[in-house]
């Protein structure tokens, strides 16, 4: 998180205090730093020297209009995981040669919409997929250029709900499957086999995990090529971890209570599996999402109650599992920092939301400087799978987002208003 750091005191987004951001416009706030999100994709993208490739961004991260129109004026592809990810894609000006559509589940009108844009390529992850998207080809006159996503049980060893590649997750094509599958998408009307997907999870933070994927999907591509279907791409996913905890350091802060992170860049990432990649001869496609934005985000939430329960104490904060899902929903850790550092006073709490539910926290049993009435605490890393997640639970209003370029400051999103609640 380079771009966020204390100076004389106060946090700061490049070169705005955060604390200006929070008394303008109010929070909970997200607030975005551009620069971060540009380097974390040029450090992506440029790992791949001469090789080639495509990056596309997984919208699924972060899919604020104006992030995506940075990064497809950046030169980034997009990955699409539904029909409104497409739209915002398109509206964002992302080629449509370069991007992609995953998942499990997509509708007819979503394979018609993609089909209509001609976009690069539509994974497909079932026999029964397959046959949908060659009978809308066939009904619209047109070719469907496809890739078919292969599950290579492959432990990720990350959290369960964000593990994609074992063979009990609903994604992809089991491995006793693969060629059976290819042979009977090269037997469908209208449709173009050209690549091989795999995606095995989200927060991976050893390399290892991606090397195995790389040599099973490069040893698919062999054997299809031998049995006559010529695969021209490989679409390796994304997955790549970032740090959540000790991401940034200050005397006044306490150490996080986790193990260091030591997870490699991602451009190390990119390193380890792109030689046995270009051996394939294929084209190197990477959908990153998280290793783009999240370092590049937080939260940031006003106190607004502090209290004790037995030998509890809470810090009640105005932003919970409405604007963060994730500790919530897997116990995911993001580290929080003050806004202005002003003691170096430690105490083990609870920082928890105003929402009716037992599991609204944003930390349990967190050593944190002391927390007191009105203070701004900022909930870091929170650029990915924080503000796409937000709800209207409990009629809450969704938060601004803010970015923030050098000394310049620009609403991206304005906050949602009561009337906005309507029907």
């Amino acid at each position: 998180m380079a771009q966020f750091y204390y100076q004389d005191g106060q946090l700061c987004c490049e070169q705005v205090p955060l604390r200006e951001l929070a008394e303008e416009y109010g929070t909970p706030l997200y607030v975005y730093s551009k620069t971060q999100i540009l380097d974390n994709f040029k450090a992506i993208d440029g790992a791949f020297g001469e090789a080639d490739h495509a990056t596309c961004y997984a919208l699924k991260a972060n899919s604020n209009p104006s992030i995506l129109r940075i990064l497809s004026e950046a030169g980034a592809g997009a990955d699409v995981v539904s029909g409104g990810e497409l739209y915002l894609a398109l509206k964002a000006e992302f080629p449509p040669q370069k991007i992609t559509f995953a998942g499990v589940g997509k509708r007819e009108d979503e394979i018609e919409y993609a089909l209509k844009e001609n976009i690069f390529s539509l994974s497909v992850e079932s026999v029964q997929e397959l046959q949908l998207v060659s009978l809308v080809a066939t009904r619209l006159n047109l070719t469907a250029r496809i890739s078919i996503r292969v599950n290579p049980d492959i432990d990720a060893e990350s959290h369960p709900y964000i593990t994609t590649g074992l063979r009990q997750n609903k994604f992809g094509i089991e491995s006793s499957k693969i060629e059976e599958t290819f042979k009977a998408a090269q037997s469908l009307p209208s449709l173009t086999v050209a690549g091989i997907h795999v995606h095995i999870g989200s927060q991976i933070e050893k390399v290892d995990p991606f090397v195995a994927a790389a040599q099973f999907v490069s040893e698919w591509v062999g054997k299809l090529r031998a049995n006559g279907i010529a695969i021209t791409h490989i679409d390796f996913g994304g997955g790549i971890g970032v740090p959540y905890a000790n991401v940034i350091r200050n005397e006044a802060l306490p150490v996080d209570e986790l193990p260091e992170n030591h997870i490699p860049s991602p451009d190390q990432f990119i390193t380890a599996v792109l030689p046995t990649l270009q051996q394939t001869g294929c084209a190197v496609w990477v959908e990153p999402g998280r290793s783009i934005v999240a370092d590049a985000g937080v939260l940031l939430t006003r106190v607004l109650y502090t209290k004790e329960n037995s030998n509890r104490r809470f810090v009640v904060v105005d932003g919970g599992m409405t604007e963060l899902l994730r500790p919530s929903l897997y116990g995911a850790y993001h580290q929080i920092v003050p806004l202005t550092i002003d003691t170096f006073v430690h105490e083990k709490v609870d920082v928890v939301g105003p929402i009716c539910e037992s599991g609204d926290f944003l930390a349990r049993d967190r050593t944190m400087p002391r927390a007191k009435q009105q203070d701004i605490l900022a909930v870091l890393t929170t650029g990915a799978y924080g503000f796409v997640s937000a709800s209207n639970y409990n009629a809450r209003l969704r938060p601004a987002e803010i970015l923030v370029n050098s000394e310049r400051v620009r609403v991206i999103r304005p906050r949602q208003t009561l009337d906005q609640l309507l029907p």
